[in-house]
């Protein structure tokens, strides 16, 4: 067996918590607490879970919940969102949640928040009754929340009870300029969606590395970028697994969504020209291939970007060739439990 090299930047994990055609949201919360035990094992630095509504192919809308059930599965690796969308809640509510897993997995929770509503807008309106000034209160709202975290004051009024003094870690999320800006002006650490929408990823962490503002919490940026990673035993297998998630994609173009179909379901000749571009343009930030040539695709995109760390996505129909895809990588980047 090789030996590789240990790679510098660290690796975490994404998980969409896919659920697959013929399946049930059982079964990808299963398979999501096994994943996650695996990138415990495998040395992962941490593992989030993004919060979408109203999917029927995404298993994590009580995110806070799916991060329980994974922390408690778990031993080493820093489990959170990535992320909460902050405008269909009151930070209160989250600092009570987030409060709650740092008391029961001291530590170890870290709290992603992102602006978008991780829905449509009918389901927006469901969530939260009233969209008003939501996205302009975005920028507020995190520092209300911020507050709740810090040593409770004398005559305090509002408390996060669990929550106050626990200094939860707290990340921005985003595929936008906006939150790159938002993100330095508050010296939060940041984290590129690139996994889906990678149009701005160079210009945003320009933009944030420029204008970065040290903070209580951060002394200089840090940067997280996302991305798809498969890993199989040959290039062939690695692109057949790869076309699922690019017809979930084509889908998209046409305002189509669903559970995660099996690779045979994509046939080119059923899309249009427009919706191929689509899907291949959105999954542009992808390392698809054997493990070596999944390292060398994601240490170019470190060259390219200089992240901090790399956060990998893998939606992949077959959860065994998923759990093989991260078991794959994690050993081609040198990673080790307990670093």
């Amino acid at each position: 067996m090789p030996i590789h090299t240990p790679n510098t930047v660290p690796l975490s994990v994404l998980d969409l918590a896919p659920i697959t055609q013929g399946s049930m949201p059982a079964d990808a919360l299963r398979n999501t607490r096994e994943l996650a035990q695996l990138a415990d094992r495998c040395g992962y630095t941490r593992y989030w879970l993004a919060e979408h509504h109203n999917m029927t192919g995404i298993a994590s809308a009580a995110t806070a919940v799916v991060i329980g059930h994974v922390a408690g599965a778990t031993e080493r690796i820093r489990v959170g969102a990535g992320g909460i969308m902050l405008p269909n809640h009151a930070p209160l509510v989250i600092a009570e949640q987030f409060g709650t897993l740092e008391s029961l997995y001291p530590g170890r929770i870290d709290l992603g928040l992102g602006r978008a509503p991780g829905t449509d807008q009918i389901t927006a309106r469901a969530l939260r009754r009233n969209l008003m000034g939501s996205d302009d209160s975005f920028p507020q709202d995190v520092m209300e929340l911020q507050s709740y975290f810090k040593p409770t004051q004398p005559n305090q009024a509002v408390r996060a009870v669990p929550g106050a003094g626990l200094n939860v870690p707290i990340w921005l999320l985003g595929s936008s300029l906006y939150s790159a800006e938002l993100a330095a002006h508050l010296g939060l650490p940041f984290a590129f969606a690139s996994h889906f929408a990678p149009r701005f990823l160079y210009r945003a962490i320009e933009l944030y590395r420029s204008r970065f503002q040290p903070s209580e919490q951060l002394d200089k940026p840090y940067v997280a970028v996302a991305a798809n990673a498969i890993a199989a035993d040959s290039d062939e297998e690695a692109q057949h697994l790869m076309r699922s998630l690019r017809l979930r994609f084509a889908a998209m173009a046409r305002g189509v969504r669903g559970q995660l179909p099996p690779p045979e379901a994509f046939v080119e000749s059923d899309w249009s020209p427009a919706e191929l571009a689509f899907a291949d343009e959105s999954l542009a930030c992808s390392a698809v291939g054997t493990a070596d040539s999944v390292r060398s695709q994601l240490q170019a995109l470190i060259d390219r970007t200089g992240a901090d760390e790399i956060i990998l996505t893998a939606q992949i129909f077959d959860h065994a060739a998923r759990l093989r895809s991260f078991a794959l990588v994690a050993e081609t980047w040198g990673l080790e439990a307990g670093d």
